[in-house]
């Protein structure tokens, strides 16, 4: 059976994980084929975000997000310059205009890479880059950008250690297995798999030559 990155549920009879793209509904998210969460729903943990957020949630391929992740968005933030950071523009009854851009901490898109691993109620904060290959540590709070292929965990998140060598990297981030077709990934799912990183530079590069 081939894999349908537009089938809701890849696990028969278990609905508290779903490929998150073909449930999107939001048209300020955008969500690669095959990232999944551990959950029913996604559209829930993208908080503060309202029908006139000028932001935009983009997340890549292949990601895999466990339950209770939360991703913030940047009208979470409050005007912090003035005396008061009560948002009563947002209230109804309130003689108040919304105050400008240039008042309010906007930190732009917030942007996931591809094959990221994001553990258990970590929190993402607006604006966040986060490169290909990451791993977000559980209950990590994530406010700032993140390199690819390293691991971060803690509040505020800070490097632990990058997965693999500058070489490796290189290689992986030119190879981009994830833009690849499924027949094509399921042919390289050993190499993938392989703990032997020697043997995958190796094929990387005979693979790019």
């Amino acid at each position: 059976m081939t894999p349908d990155p537009n089938k809701k549920h890849p696990i028969p009879e278990y609905e508290n994980e779903i490929y998150v793209k073909p449930t999107i509904s939001n048209p300020n998210i955008f969500v690669g084929e095959f990232t999944y969460i551990a959950d029913s729903e996604f559209e829930r943990h993208v908080t503060n975000f309202y029908p006139w957020s000028r932001d935009k949630l983009i997340i890549g391929k292949f990601c895999q997000i466990a339950s209770g992740v939360e991703f913030m968005m940047n009208d979470a933030n409050h005007q912090m310059n003035a005396v008061s950071t009560f948002p009563f523009y947002t209230l109804e009854g309130w003689d108040m205009k919304p105050p400008k851009p240039s008042d309010r901490n906007y930190k732009g898109d917030t942007v996931i890479g591809n094959d990221v691993w994001i553990g258990q109620n970590a929190l993402i904060l607006p604006g966040v880059h986060i490169g290909d290959g990451a791993i977000i540590g559980a209950n990590s709070v994530v406010g700032s950008h993140v390199e690819p292929y390293t691991i971060v965990a803690g509040n505020p998140a800070k490097t632990i250690r990058k997965r693999f060598d500058d070489e490796l990297i290189a290689l992986l981030e030119q190879f981009r297995w994830w833009d690849k077709d499924i027949d094509e990934i399921n042919a390289l799912i050993p190499l993938l798999s392989c703990s032997d990183l020697q043997k995958v530079k190796a094929e990387l590069k005979a693979k790019l030559t």
